[in-house]
């Protein structure tokens, strides 16, 4: 991956046969903790157009509130929520998935971009039973794409195993002391794009020898590293401030590259498959 990186990128995404070519932007604002509307007004205002939020958050209707102050069109904004648990039955599953588009939209109708299943955690009858509401959902209209989040080999493998919609997305933790490799190689074989979260690792790497060398290196911020190589690894990372600038400077990757020694630096800092790099309960989502 090389410098022509920029801030408007998009990736594509899996689609079934037949239906229209969909992307993901390369970047997004990760909205966890951020239940300002401001806040999230302020992140599309420096450029930002992809916007992860979930029921967990509890932030679903202050996101859509500032897609609607922001004046930009709905088209050009990229949405992701996800949903948590199965509910007490399927029906009762799937109005929980329509309820947080209504939430982003502010009443009945609209739709979400992406809609992911937050966690494995429910069990294989939970996790089927939300996938087939995520793809009854996507079937109408409520979502284009659908995905998972915090899963590892087998999870993706088990939903393959009776998916009739393909799986467009995996979100996990991912930053150089937790790199996943095992199940970030089975996505990309599977053409499933690899979301990143706490991408900076909520800071708590900062001063560590290789990123601080790697910062002054290119003038840049420890952050900003991070986030470069969460790109050139081709990722999609979701970085997360409520600082103004801090949000800017997250933006502001597309200066200075990486070189290949400096990449392999970083990918030595991996704790490895055990999850010791973790900074959520692995595999399961804390984020």
């Amino acid at each position: 991956m090389s410098n022509t990186l920029t801030f408007q990128d998009t990736v594509p995404l899996n689609t079934s046969a037949g239906s229209p070519a969909l992307s993901i932007p390369r970047i997004g604002y990760g909205s966890y903790k951020s239940a300002s509307t401001e806040t999230i007004l302020t992140a599309l205002r420096l450029g930002y157009r992809h916007i992860d939020t979930a029921f967990l958050y509890g932030n679903e209707a202050s996101v859509g509130e500032a897609v609607r102050k922001s004046g930009i069109p709905r088209s050009e904004i990229f949405i992701t929520t996800k949903i948590w648990d199965p509910a007490e039955n399927p029906d009762a599953t799937y109005r929980s998935i329509k309820e947080s588009v209504e939430r982003i939209n502010g009443g009945p109708g609209g739709y979400v971009d992406l809609f992911l299943i937050h966690r494995p955690s429910s069990g294989p009858a939970g996790r089927k039973e939300m996938w087939q509401a995520l793809e009854k959902a996507k079937k109408e209209g409520l979502t284009k794409s659908i995905g998972v989040s915090n899963y590892g080999v087998k999870h993706i493998q088990e939903t393959e195993s009776y998916a009739t919609e393909p799986i467009a997305v995996n979100q996990i933790e991912l930053h150089p002391w937790l790199q996943q490799r095992s199940i970030v190689d089975y996505c990309k074989s599977k053409g499933i794009v690899v979301e990143a979260y706490a991408p900076l690792v909520r800071n708590r790497r900062a001063g560590d020898p290789t990123l601080v060398e790697i910062s002054k290196a290119h003038g840049v911020s420890e952050a900003q590293v991070l986030l470069r190589w969460s790109l050139q690894k081709g990722f999609v990372p979701l970085p997360k401030s409520d600082h103004e600038e801090r949000i800017k400077a997250n933006a502001d990757l597309y200066h200075f590259e990486l070189s290949k020694e400096e990449m392999e630096k970083l990918d030595a800092l991996d704790l490895g498959e055990g999850g010791e790099g973790a900074i959520c309960p692995y595999p399961v989502h804390c984020d």
